[in-house]
C-alpha cells in the first residue's frame, strides 16, 4: 500500500485507526508470502501501533503540503 492510497483513504473519510488496520492488513499478507520461502523467515509482522505510527507520519507529511 502506498503513501498516496493511505492518504487517499484518510481523505474519503476513513478514520486513522481504520486506515491503520487496513495498511496492517495488507503488510501482514505481504509477509506472510514473502515467509513461504525459508530464506526470509527474519521478516516480522507489523503491529498495530507500527502501523499506526507510520500512517500518522504519512497523513502529517501531506498535510502539510496543502
Amino acid at each position: 500500500m502506498s503513501d498516496e492510497e493511505i492518504f487517499k483513504l484518510w481523505r474519503l473519510g476513513l478514520n486513522k485507526d481504520i486506515v491503520a488496520k487496513i495498511y496492517m492488513k495488507s503488510y501482514n499478507q505481504r509477509v506472510k508470502i514473502i515467509r513461504l520461502d525459508i530464506r526470509n523467515r527474519k521478516v516480522k509482522f507489523l503491529t498495530y501501533y507500527e502501523a499506526l505510527n507510520k500512517v500518522e507520519k504519512i497523513i502529517l507529511k501531506n498535510i502539510k503540503k496543502y
